[in-house]
C-alpha cells in the first residue's frame, strides 16, 4: 500500500513539475507566438505574421505626361528614408485604376554568330544581319514570353502596398494640382525625368498589365506575401 502511494505521489509530482516547466519555461525555450514582443530577438516573428514595413518614403516627385489618351499617366521619383532614390517609376491607367510599374530593362541575348547582344523581339541580329530565332524568349507560367525585367522591386507584398499607396497619392494630389491650374499648368521639371519619353511601346504596356493581373489573381487566391516577382525575376 506504502508502495503504492508512493508511486502515486511520484507521478503526481512529477505532472506537477511537467505543468510547470510548460507553462513557466524561460522565455527563450517559448515559442515567438507565446512571447510578448519586448522579449523577442530582432527580427523575430509568431508564425503566419507579416513582416512589419522597416522603411518610409520621405518623398515623391510626379511628372505627369502630356497626352492625357496615353496610358502612361506619369513618372516617378521615390526617396526613401532621406537616403536612397529610385527613379523612373511608371504610373499606368489599368483597367482597375492606375498602378506602378518599377523602372525595367529590356532583355536581350546573344547572337549565336557574332555573339552581339540583342533584344528578345529581333528577328535579325543587328551586327552581322544572321536570323534569329523569334520564339528563344523564356516563357512564364502561361507561355507568355518575358521581355522585360525589374531593375528595382518590392521583395513582399507589404512594401509594394506601401509603396504604391505613396506614388498613387502623390500622383493624384498633382492630377488635382493641374486640373485646378488648368490651362496654366505646366508639368514639373526634374533634372532626373525631363529626358523621359511620354511614350511606352505598346507590347510592354501590355506585359505590365499581365503582370498586375497575375499579381491580383495571386491576392485573390491567397498567395499574399508569396507575391511574384515582376521582370525576369518575377
Amino acid at each position: 500500500m506504502h508502495g503504492e502511494r508512493n508511486s502515486e505521489q511520484q507521478q503526481g509530482g512529477e505532472r506537477a513539475n511537467g505543468e510547470r516547466s510548460s507553462s513557466e519555461r524561460p522565455a527563450s525555450e517559448r515559442p515567438a507566438s507565446e512571447r510578448p514582443a519586448s522579449e523577442r530577438a530582432a527580427g523575430e516573428r509568431p508564425a503566419g505574421e507579416r513582416p512589419p514595413v522597416r522603411f518610409q518614403v520621405t518623398e515623391v516627385r510626379i511628372k505627369l505626361t502630356e497626352d492625357p489618351r496615353n496610358k502612361l499617366r506619369a513618372y516617378a521619383s521615390v526617396t526613401i528614408d532621406d537616403a536612397f532614390v529610385v527613379r523612373d517609376l511608371k504610373i499606368i491607367d489599368g483597367n482597375r485604376g492606375p498602378f506602378i510599374a518599377m523602372p525595367s530593362r529590356k532583355l536581350a541575348d546573344h547572337c549565336p554568330r557574332c555573339h552581339h547582344k540583342n533584344h528578345l523581339r529581333a528577328a535579325y541580329c543587328n551586327q552581322c544581319g544572321g536570323r534569329l530565332d523569334p520564339d528563344r524568349a523564356s516563357k512564364d507560367d502561361r507561355g507568355r514570353a518575358r521581355l522585360h525585367a525589374d531593375l528595382a522591386h518590392p521583395i513582399n507584398s507589404t512594401t509594394r502596398i506601401e509603396l504604391h499607396k505613396a506614388v498613387v497619392r502623390a500622383y493624384s494630389d498633382e492630377v488635382e494640382a493641374a486640373q485646378r491650374a488648368g490651362s496654366s499648368y505646366r508639368p514639373k521639371s526634374f533634372d532626373d525625368l525631363d529626358d523621359l519619353s511620354d511614350t511606352l511601346d505598346a507590347e510592354y504596356i501590355e506585359e505590365l498589365e499581365r503582370r498586375q493581373e497575375e499579381r491580383e489573381r495571386r491576392r485573390r487566391e491567397g498567395a499574399g506575401p508569396g507575391e511574384m516577382m515582376a521582370g525576369g525575376a518575377h
